[in-house]
């Protein structure tokens, strides 16, 4: 691993909107198939972060074009339109960008704390499939250590913010009555079973039916919050009975279509989903108000306003970390060099050279010698020339005895 050739190219909610982010979506079977083929683009270490909000590849290589090569390869997106959104960086900056990454603060919703588990499993995938290196997986390990101290010691995951939680304080502030509204959230995963949760707690209704292609997650949920559940087969009646509609499925494409919608009713419609799952002709509908997760975004709260005031606290605790993996980082070069001259401090004393006689006991000896090699790390960290140290050890050694 050398931390100079350490490269990410990534798009996220800054540059790209979720159409054209959706276009380079990785779903897990993608994950596979890219891990398959990055031994035929030279690169041993890799892994891939795909989220609603950004996709991004990591790896270490000479040329990072080919890391959004063989991104492009397995996604629906081109090189060309992926660059010209994309963000580069190498080395130290790209270092730096995965622990802000984790902290939450390059989040579309600042101190986003989902993240953390969306990398940790990107990590493990990549691991079992045998691109994650012991010196790569001290870094994912690093940095999901600094975001947990983060977490732990900051305010800036404080409050209940998400895209999700975003959606229940959209319906909050601008739907009366909401006990008499009918719900329909359709997708019962991850997403979606954190914000019926949301609904429940936040809004205090029970007025709310769960559709999901596989039942038996609708079913767990609706028994657990003593909510009514519908078939998928249904989706078309349930769509004109609700008054408010929440989509947060993982499909590819589009579940809901302007075929669905009665064009005489009024619908409040949240889009959750990367790629959208509301097909964007129901936007153009006269009374449907259709909200997705880049607006939803842009909703700002108190929550937030406090939030921002942490960065300066969860900035220090980066700072702290990347220094501290960098000098591990930089002191494991020098490994194998350290026990060479622990090696050699030996066996200068085993030919009893001048000033080396036996009148120290062996004990006396290794002390001795684990002093030197102690002293010789600590100087390789400041000046970094291991060759001159090795000598100057190797003479201190000699000349102290």
């Amino acid at each position: 691993m050398d931390i100079n050739k350490f490269c990410i190219a990534g798009i996220n909610y800054k540059k790209a909107d979720a159409g054209l982010r959706s276009l380079f979506a990785v779903n897990y079977q993608q994950y596979s198939s890219i891990l398959s083929k990055a031994s035929s683009f030279g690169l041993k270490e890799i892994f891939v972060l795909s989220t609603c909000n950004r996709t991004e590849i990591y790896g270490f290589t000479e040329n990072v074009d080919d890391l959004i090569t063989l991104l492009c390869h397995e996604t629906s997106g081109d090189f060309q339109t992926f660059h010209q959104s994309a963000y580069i960086k190498k080395g130290i900056e790209a270092i730096e960008h995965i622990f802000n990454v984790a902290a939450g603060l390059d989040s579309q919703i600042l101190g986003d704390y989902e993240i953390v588990g969306q990398l940790k499993n990107a990590a493990k995938f990549s691991k079992q499939h045998g691109f994650l290196g012991a010196n790569f997986e001290r870094l994912i390990n690093t940095v999901l250590q600094s975001s947990k101290l983060i977490k732990n010691n900051t305010g800036l995951s404080g409050g209940t913010v998400s895209v999700s939680f975003a959606a229940i304080q959209y319906i909050k502030r601008y739907v009366k009555n909401i006990s008499h509204k009918k719900i329909l959230l359709i997708g019962t995963g991850k997403i979606g079973s954190s914000t019926c949760k949301n609904l429940v707690d936040y809004l205090d209704t029970k007025n709310i039916t769960l559709i999901n292609r596989s039942p038996e997650k609708a079913i767990e949920l609706a028994n657990e919050l003593q909510l009514r559940m519908a078939d998928i087969a249904d989706i078309k009646t349930e769509v004109e009975a609700a008054e408010i509609i929440l989509v947060a499925t993982n499909s590819e494409k589009p579940v809901i279509f302007s075929s669905h919608i009665n064009p005489d009713q009024h619908k409040l419609i949240f889009d959750l989903s990367i790629p959208f799952n509301v097909d964007e002709s129901v936007r153009h509908l006269p009374n449907v108000h259709l909200v997705n997760v880049d607006e939803l975004s842009k909703l700002k709260d108190e929550t937030l306003k406090k939030r921002e005031a942490e960065i300066p606290k969860a900035k220090a605790i980066i700072a702290e970390a990347m220094h501290e993996f960098i000098e591990w980082y930089y002191m494991r070069r020098h490994v194998p060099m350290l026990k060479d001259l622990k090696v050699k401090l030996k066996s200068l004393h085993s030919y009893s050279l001048p000033g080396t006689g036996s009148s120290f006991c062996e004990e006396t000896i290794d002390i001795r010698i684990q002093r030197v090699v102690n002293e010789t790390a600590g100087k390789i960290r400041k000046t970094d020339t291991h060759g001159c140290q090795f000598i100057a050890a190797i003479n201190d050694f000699i000349c102290t005895a």
